[in-house]
């Protein structure tokens, strides 16, 4: 499971990445905790957090079960396309939340691959 604990490593990444967005968003523009509202900027990157945190055990659980079941490498690919999803999905909704749909689209496509693999892996067995 070397290249499936890489590719979790990555995700946590990911969202290491978006917390620290939504951290310095935060700074820039002077807004006590617990607050969630202020400049459009900062409710951007406060959203792109909160939604990667809401996909991380969409990805996780499958990206291990499709590990075990199907393989180490079909499920780090699976992880790393949900990363480079999410950076994507990150990029466009910092810009414009209008361009966050194909970032968002390859996420939730790498998401369903593993489910689908883990699927596979089990009809298999």
């Amino acid at each position: 499971m070397f290249f499936t604990a890489w590719a979790t490593l990555a995700a946590l990444g990911v969202y290491f990445w978006t917390g620290v967005n939504a951290g310095r968003a935060r700074i820039r523009h002077d807004i006590p905790a617990p607050s969630m509202d202020g400049p459009l900027e900062f409710q951007r990157c406060q959203r792109v957090q909160a939604n990667t945190l809401e996909q991380l055990p969409l990805l996780l659980v499958p990206l291990w079960m499709c590990a075990f079941y199907l393989g180490d490498l079909w499920a780090a690919a699976g992880g790393l396309l949900w990363c480079l999803g999410r950076i994507g999905y990150a990029l466009g909704y910092y810009r414009d939340p209008a361009q966050r749909e194909t970032g968002f689209i390859t996420g939730m496509l790498a998401c369903a691959l593993l489910i689908g693999g883990t699927v596979w892996g089990l009809l298999l067995r």
